[in-house]
């Protein structure tokens, strides 16, 4: 007699492996169809679109001062014992290369669908538009690259050494942004990437409210508009930080900056005597 089923642990049937293969054909199904493409573009999309809000609104806690800052960036670093960040880190990879994976698929999936008797004319535009979304959006990837590998990463053993001067025992996240936009190429390529993603998005959450079925002739203008308003928000929120910390309108000027060893040592023994 065939048992026809999988165990994980011993004695414990999970699932059979017909219904297995009746799940994984099904999941193939939807990604394989345009529908489900673009139903994952548009739940990402919903995903994405509320991390940004959420991190803008997160990050704007540094016009509140150094205090307000830190204590979030302590929070969201010992949530659940620090499982929290990574847990939250591993769902917005995934959503994010399901995005741009399923975005890609359906755009080529598209143009092979397309019928050959289309003018030469919108041929040229449409050409013109792939060279410009391929270039804004591989800004875009590398910017959120660099992005990691400034803030979450901290590649400069500058920005990772800071210390919270009220609270030496945690990382300084406060003085780490104002210190990491003292570079005006930086700051040049946040403005660059961040315009390029705001356009993106303008567009973008009109059409998951499309996608997503709640789109209509009384909608449809609205839901625009809304795109169009996050899309300039968003954008304001992200730029106004690196802006103003390059021309030192925010932060505590010379006290940001880290203090080196040897005038450490040397107050402290000014004290001592």
């Amino acid at each position: 007699m065939q048992i026809d089923a999988i165990f994980l642990h011993i004695g414990v049937v999970l699932i059979k492996k017909s219904e297995m293969n009746a799940l994984c054909k099904t999941l193939c199904d939807f990604w394989d169809s345009s529908i489900g493409k673009k139903l994952i573009v548009a739940v990402t999309g919903v995903m994405l679109v509320g991390f940004l809000i959420a991190h803008m609104a997160g990050n704007l806690l540094i016009f509140q001062g150094r205090e307000s800052l830190n204590d979030y960036a302590y929070f969201l670093h010992h949530f659940l014992h620090g499982m929290g960040i990574w847990l939250f880190r591993v769902g917005l990879i995934v959503a994010f290369v399901l995005h741009i994976v399923a975005t890609v698929s359906l755009t080529r999936q598209n143009r092979a669908a397309r019928s050959e008797k289309y003018a030469h004319e919108a041929t040229s535009r449409a050409s013109l538009s792939s060279r410009y979304m391929i270039w804004s959006g591989l800004t875009v990837i590398a910017f959120v690259i660099f992005h990691l590998l400034h803030f979450t990463v901290r590649i400069d053993p500058d920005l990772a050494s800071m210390k919270d001067p009220m609270d030496p025992s945690r990382h300084d996240a406060y003085g780490m942004v104002i210190a990491g936009f003292q570079n005006p190429v930086v700051v040049l390529f946040y403005i660059i990437s961040i315009s390029f993603l705001c356009s993106h998005l303008s567009h973008g959450i009109a059409s998951i409210f499309q996608t997503l079925g709640f789109n209509s002739k009384k909608t449809r203008d609205p839901f625009h508009k809304l795109g169009l308003v996050i899309s300039v928000v968003l954008w304001l929120g992200f730029l106004s930080i690196p802006f103003l910390a390059l021309f030192d309108l925010i932060g505590d000027g010379e006290k940001d900056a880290p203090v080196p060893m040897e005038a450490s040592v040397n107050t402290e023994l000014l004290f001592r005597c």
